[in-house]
């Protein structure tokens, strides 16, 4: 195996090459209906059957980026099969955990780290104060080995093995589970070679950003024994914040989840301001990455959209699949918005009258890295979300206007459309240029995937054809789809259940 370049990227869609990944765990097994809203679910899940449909997920991302760990992971796989225990290769705690350096699972990485006393007395410390666990409780963690106390930390649950045969494991339930960390997009983007760390919208999530903090500090995935070259950026309130009054607090606090993040192209970056992501964290992000001339970044897209629930982030809304293709919730167009209200014209002035806002009404600004004379930077507004992609593609990626394609949800039918974007349709991972990973529950948008020109594959399908010798240069212009009636339950689809490391450069 080639020795990996230093973590970054600068695209969405080059080939990637390593990422920090997280499987469902026990955590996410004990939620109950009545922490629905504070742990972020909308439904409790099958967790063995979540578990493996992931499995089919990581074994399509170990084929592609460590095809040699992805032969071992699936031999064991296929030997289990018909048992009720999933292989240890796929536990993070055990010895024989398949553990890649190129597909990193945040529990092995977080059990590396915490091998070495001072960031474990350190880490465990700053979890039991937020947790506000006792100093007894705090002394237990700190006594627990590495690889378990990884483990306790994310899962929130410390098991006791059986002591005598028929008796049953006893559960110890410390702090909250993280359940949302399966959700890797959201703890941190990389920014060419940059780590954004988030700073997490929901009290439910704040765990995990202490634990993406430690990793990304100390462990070796990303490049950080010197700390003299640490290239990490954190965003927080300043000094005057805490003697605001609550009122301006709001409209000064910071919050940043990676899912708001794109970036697109080696010079542009675009931003989410969302539910989670807020107006005083898009103009922090803004100031800082053009004051880094280094980073090279010159055009930073702003996309504002209405905070709800099914559009907590942009990338449940779009995704980029190719430099010349996207995909897109057909409510966020302009065009089609355009074509409806030519149908509903009274309707629409009546409303622009009363000045009613529109349910998927959006703002979409473009700002430059040079300032007028009065210190501004340059910016200009665009007509919609649409209008940006198709920009994109054409002035970042040279594709010819009349070649950009724009792939709709549920292919633009009602009901399917909405149906589909609750179900991730629109939030797909590109392993390389227009070969994506997506749901197969979404149907209606695979068909206008297909009608788009593209395979649509199984991953269970495209896994076997891997075994027999299919290299993963031969995929071009595909959907792959996993099974998904759990993971779809959790709120996110694969766009979600990534942090890409390294892409190789675009052409």
């Amino acid at each position: 195996m080639k020795k990996m370049s230093k973590n970054s990227v600068s695209s969405e869609t080059g080939r990637l090459r390593k990422l920090l990944i997280h499987s469902p765990d026990g955590g996410i097994g004990k939620i109950i209906p009545s922490k629905f809203k504070d742990w972020l679910y909308d439904d409790t899940v099958d967790l063995a059957k979540m578990q493996r449909e992931y499995d089919e997920y990581l074994l399509v991302l170990l084929y592609f980026l460590d095809p040699k760990k992805a032969k071992q992971v699936h031999s064991a796989v296929k030997a289990s099969e018909g048992k009720s225990k999933r292989p240890a290769i796929l536990k993070p705690d055990k010895k024989k955990y398949f553990n890649s350096d190129r597909v990193v699972d945040v529990q092995r990485a977080l059990a590396d780290i915490l091998k070495n006393k001072r960031i474990k007395n350190s880490l465990v410390s700053a979890v039991c104060a937020i947790e506000n666990c006792d100093y007894k409780t705090q002394l237990k963690l700190m006594n627990i080995k590495p690889k378990i106390l990884a483990k306790v930390l994310i899962t929130g649950v410390r098991s006791k093995k059986k002591s005598k045969k028929g008796e049953k494991e006893k559960l110890t339930f410390i702090f909250p589970p993280v359940p949302n960390l399966v959700f890797t997009r959201d703890i941190g983007i990389m920014v060419k070679d940059h780590l954004l760390l988030s700073k997490p919208a929901k009290l439910a999530r704040r765990r995990e950003s202490f634990i993406a903090k430690y990793i990304a500090l100390f462990h070796n995935s990303f490049g950080n024994r010197d700390r003299k070259q640490q290239k990490i950026i954190e965003i927080v309130e300043d000094s005057k914040f805490f003697l605001a009054d609550e009122k301006a607090q709001k409209e000064q606090v910071i919050s940043i989840e990676g899912g708001d993040l794109m970036m697109i192209a080696p010079h542009h970056l675009i931003i989410g301001c969302s539910e989670r992501t807020s107006q005083e964290a898009v103009n922090r992000i803004i100031q800082i990455l053009f004051d880094k001339k280094k980073l090279g970044i010159t055009t930073i897209s702003v996309v504002k959209v209405p905070e709800a629930r099914s559009q907590m982030h942009i990338d449940t809304i779009f995704t980029q699949v190719g430099k010349d293709t996207w995909v897109l919730f057909g409510k966020f167009s302009e065009e089609l918005q355009n074509e409806e209200n030519n149908k509903r014209f009274f309707t629409k002035a009546f409303a622009e009258a009363n000045e009613e806002k529109e349910e998927y009404s959006t703002q979409v600004y473009q700002f430059f890295d040079r300032k007028t004379d009065t210190g501004e930077y340059f910016s200009q507004r665009l007509r919609g979300i649409e209008q940006l992609l198709r920009k994109i593609s054409h002035e970042d990626f040279g594709v010819a206007k009349q070649d950009v394609k724009i792939i709709y949800s549920g292919n633009n039918e009602f009901p399917s459309d909405e149906r589909e974007q609750w179900t991730d349709s629109c939030n797909l991972l590109a392993l390389k240029d227009n070969v994506v990973i997506g749901y197969n529950r979404n149907h209606k948008t695979s068909e206008a995937f297909r009608k788009a020109g593209f395979e649509i594959i199984k991953a269970t399908e495209l896994i076997e054809k891997f075994r027999n010798g299919l290299k993963p240069k031969a995929i071009n212009k595909t959907l792959i789809t996993l099974s998904s009636a759990e993971l779809s339950r959790a709120r996110g689809g694969s766009h979600c259940m990534s942090m890409p490391l390294l892409r190789d450069e675009t052409e």
